[in-house]
């Protein structure tokens, strides 16, 4: 679900690029104030931001569509290491996926920071994930997954929509991008619940380690089995151009 700079006007970059700076601002200085990256902390923080990273290049084909997906890893962050450094560990994450490896335009880097980083950790984790999980952690996962995709996807039409450059009907993309990011949240809800679970009953350090070696396997082999079909967001793109 990276936007490209082809569906974003300099206007609406620009505006998004500070809302995304403001919500990084706060959030160092909320993390700074939690000391949520204390020395024992640390750890578990880089290393769930090199498997989010990992974990972002392996798509998944979404049956009978003939598109793909992957994970975006907002609510499972938020759940490892709170909200306010899984933001900033979101945001550094894209940060380098554009610069490093042209994966969302520098433009719409503030559109890619808002709709998977603040809308996942910051709205939806405190809102849905936290009070739900006191009673079922696997329906928090859920549903939380989906909302925010869903939250995220809305974000990238009406950003998309608002910009006006790409020329894309408004209802037809929307109802391409909503839809197929529904079966991607309910395969990566799933996912997230069952990391989730193991990560909760592991010793803190067994897991940091645990991670560390998933990182590893998810971007030295599973990357390399990847699905090859268009992520979400192209496939919706396809369908909308066709509706016209």
């Amino acid at each position: 679900m990276h936007m490209s700079d082809d569906l974003i006007s300099p206007a609406v970059g620009i505006a998004m690029c500070a809302v995304s700076a403001t919500a990084i601002a706060y959030s160092v200085k909320n993390s700074i104030k939690k000391a949520n990256f204390s020395r024992e902390k640390l750890p578990m923080v880089a290393v769930m931001s090199v498997f989010i990273f990992a974990a972002q290049m392996v798509n998944f084909a979404i049956p009978e569509t003939g598109s793909s997906g992957h994970i975006t890893g907002g609510i499972l962050l938020a759940a490892m290491i709170g909200a306010f450094p899984a933001f900033l560990s979101m945001s550094a994450v894209l940060i380098i996926q554009c610069l490093a490896f042209a994966d969302g335009g520098l433009l719409a880097l503030g559109c890619n920071i808002f709709n998977l980083g603040v809308i996942p950790c910051l709205i939806v984790y405190p809102l849905i994930f936290e009070p739900l999980a006191k009673k079922n952690m696997a329906l928090a996962s859920m549903l939380a997954v989906i909302a925010g995709l869903q939250l995220g996807a809305f974000g990238v039409v009406l950003q998309t929509y608002a910009s006006g450059v790409a020329g894309l009907p408004f209802a037809a993309f929307a109802t391409s991008m909503l839809p197929i990011h529904l079966a991607i949240g309910a395969m990566e809800g799933v996912v997230t619940a069952v990391i989730l679970h193991f990560a909760y009953a592991t010793y803190t350090r067994k897991a940091v380690v645990a991670f560390a070696f998933m990182a590893l396997f998810a971007g030295g082999v599973l990357s390399q089995f990847a699905s090859e079909a268009p992520d979400g967001m192209e496939w919706s793109i396809e369908r909308a151009y066709g509706q016209q």
